[in-house]
């Protein structure tokens, strides 16, 4: 006769498959993604921006010790959203790809090849039992001798090419943003001021130095750290639109209860 698993078991080991065909820890690894910090990848038509929330909780820490986007390469950047400790690991085995293809083939590597390389590393510990998948997402964007590309990879292994999206707690706000405003052929600095205007509508304060932000624009090819001082001009302007929006929407307001 056979035995039966508990339904409490499915949960239990990554091995086993529900009897609906889920994996109940992969779905539990989305989960701390979904509650980790929003992260915003664009790509526009001279370049690509990253601009990540970094939801600074106490006044005590000291801001610049959290990192959020992460250089790769020197035409590859990363943002994270999920547990911070399993980004840090998977960030120094990305860099360890990209060096090793650059000494394996002499060229730096693309960012789908890399990519697909840490996707690998992801879906392996969805397979063995013994370990637990990665409660992380990574947007992996750059520019390589194909275009500008932004990749965003799931817990699961699971990897989807983007224009423009979004990670973490905020993103089904963002993502209405990011596809009612997106313009494929938007500038790199109209890139920065939509990714801010997408992490408004996500939080009640957007502080310029809780913000980090990167960019690589396709003339160089190097990734470019913005600064908390350019990042404000970017929110006055980002908070100056959104005042006016919601002047404009009430006034539209006004004309239809007065008709």
């Amino acid at each position: 006769m056979q035995q039966m698993v508990p339904a409490s078991g499915y949960d239990r080991a990554i091995t086993i498959f529900s009897p609906e065909g889920r994996l109940y820890q992969v779905e539990y690894a989305r989960e701390a993604v979904r509650r980790g910090t929003t992260a915003v990848g664009i790509k526009c038509k001279d370049g690509v921006v990253l601009a990540v929330d970094r939801r600074i909780t106490s006044k005590l820490i000291d801001v610049s010790s959290i990192e959020k986007i992460f250089q790769i390469d020197d035409h590859i950047v990363a943002a994270t959203s999920g547990l911070v400790a399993d980004a840090r690991v998977l960030i120094d085995r990305a860099r360890i790809e990209a060096q090793m293809n650059r000494v394996s083939y002499g060229e730096a590597i693309t960012v789908e090849a890399l990519a697909k390389k840490i996707c690998d590393i992801k879906q392996a510990y969805t397979q063995h039992g013994g370990a637990r998948p990665f409660g992380l997402a990574l947007l992996i964007t750059g520019i390589d001798r194909h275009s500008a590309r932004l990749f965003e990879t799931d817990p699961s292994g699971a990897l989807i090419e983007y224009k423009a999206t979004a990670i973490g707690s905020g993103r089904p706000i963002a993502m209405e943003v990011l596809e009612s405003k997106y313009d494929e052929n938007m500038t790199v600095s109209e890139g920065m001021e939509l990714a801010l205007y997408a992490l408004s509508k996500t939080t009640e304060e957007l502080k310029p130095e809780n913000i980090d932000m990167a960019i690589i624009k396709d003339s160089g090819k190097l990734v470019e750290k913005i600064s908390v001082d350019e990042i404000e001009k970017i929110v006055k302007a980002v908070y100056e639109k959104v005042k006016a929006e919601e002047e404009e929407a009430e006034k539209n307001k006004g004309e239809e209860d007065t008709e």
